[in-house]
């Protein structure tokens, strides 16, 4: 069992790993992130992945405030984007930061 910090975390990126309609009783629980797997690797797809990341954790984590949702090609793997989020828990003064990697599939290879 975790605690504190590490459970919220761990809330965090449960939200960031389900897709929106997975979840039969609760459809809308979620993250629309994986709409982007055959995105292709562009400014506007960069610009949706933080506006659905903030979007979810706003709207399902209650114990977090978000300072800033930043989204950036990975320069090692053009297909990766790493999501970082800046956030603080609600009753505590000090900035924390989780970075989430999200991997599409490359357009590069589509036939």
């Amino acid at each position: 069992m975790v605690s504190g910090v590490r459970a919220v975390e761990q809330a965090m990126l449960m939200i960031l790993m389900t897709p929106k309609g997975q979840r039969v009783m609760r459809p809308e629980y979620g993250c629309q992130l994986h709409e982007l797997v055959f995105a292709p690797n562009d400014a506007s797809t960069l610009g949706l992945a933080s506006y659905y990341v903030h979007e979810a954790l706003s709207t399902w984590e209650p114990r977090i405030e978000l300072e800033e949702v930043d989204a950036d090609v990975d320069p090692d793997y053009p297909e990766r984007i790493v999501i970082r989020v800046n956030y603080r828990l609600v009753d505590e003064p000090n900035s924390r930061s989780l970075v989430f990697p999200f991997y599409r599939m490359p357009t590069e290879t589509l036939p």
